[in-house]
């Protein structure tokens, strides 16, 4: 006899039905709905890790966070972070500096040029050479190019 580990309400149901039908949808909320219907039919966790492709405790930890949260245990919660310091207008900015013509007496922009520009131009109060430099790599952009 197989051990029934999640009982979805019908609304739940029909729900994680619909949401896996759309096909647009991030692979990790797919994959714990799935556990979720596949563990409401009566699958044991070791069947719905090999179906779903996680491990064992993956599936126990969906299905307990089903239980305290319900279907808000399909998304992750926003995890802590340092919010960006460069908004969008200053990364167009250092952006547009840089593509710009060097100052007279240089040859090309240098980061640390680069930095101490943007900082007497007043576009960004601080900022160090190796954040121009971030910037500049995901633009996919260096100095002097």
């Amino acid at each position: 006899m197989k051990k029934e580990h999640v009982t979805l309400t019908n609304d739940d149901r029909t729900y994680l039905q619909n949401l896996i039908k759309k096909g647009q949808l991030p692979a990790r909320t797919y994959q714990r709905a799935l556990a979720l219907l596949e563990l409401d039919r009566g699958r044991t966790f070791t069947e719905v890790a090999s179906i779903v492709g996680v491990t064992q405790q993956a599936a126990s930890t969906w299905a307990t966070k089903y239980k305290e949260s319900g279907l808000e245990c399909l998304t992750d919660k926003p995890r802590p972070g340092r919010p960006a310091t460069i908004d969008g207008l200053a990364r167009a900015k250092i952006t547009a500096l840089a593509c710009s013509d060097a100052p007279q007496g240089y040859d090309r922009w240098t980061l640390r040029l680069l930095a101490d520009s943007l900082v007497s131009l007043e576009v960004i109060d601080a900022i160090s050479y190796v954040a121009v430099g971030e910037v500049l790599k995901k633009m996919k952009l260096s100095p002097g190019k």
